[in-house]
């Protein structure tokens, strides 16, 4: 007993420490008291008394007693109780850590999903890049040759009028 309410709560361990103190004085009394009977120096009258006396003493102790054990019985099924409700919160706690992590994962699929589809998009834009550069250099190219064929063309026309009016 002693152990065990030195393990308890401080303001519980003073209360119970006293009382122990207090049985064990009373022990020790009984036992003095046991050691003088048996040695014989009482006679039948002092011994009844003392008897009498140790059963009140015996009944008072019991209901002390019995009052005790009740109220351990009660501390213990509060604990249970406790421990009953620190399980249910430890389960819903795991739960919602499981979605939780359901979640994330779907929201890591999308993201990797989204990064794949923006990868794609980018070759695409990489390819339309090029293509659009080499339609620009042949629009170039081509504005140049019309030009040159332009300029050739007016350079034969007008050849051919400065011979037609020469002659």
């Amino acid at each position: 007993m002693d152990l065990e309410a030195r393990s308890l709560q401080p303001n519980v361990k003073a209360v119970l420490l006293a009382k122990l103190r207090e049985y064990k004085s009373d022990l020790n009394n009984l036992k003095s008291e046991v050691k003088r009977i048996a040695s014989g120096n009482l006679n039948a009258a002092a011994r009844d008394e003392l008897l009498e006396s140790g059963m009140a003493d015996t009944l008072t102790a019991s209901a002390d007693q019995r009052s005790r054990l009740m109220m351990t019985t009660e501390r213990l099924n509060q604990s249970g109780d406790r421990i009953k409700d620190s399980r249910r919160t430890m389960l819903e706690t795991e739960e919602l850590g499981v979605s939780i992590l359901q979640d994330l994962h779907s929201q890591r699929q999308a993201l990797l999903h989204a990064n794949n589809t923006l990868h794609g998009v980018d070759d695409n834009i990489g390819k339309s890049k090029k293509i659009l550069t080499a339609i620009s250099r042949r629009m170039s190219r081509n504005k140049w040759i019309i030009g040159t064929i332009i300029a050739v063309l007016i350079i034969a026309i007008a050849l051919v009028l400065y011979f037609k009016l020469a002659k």
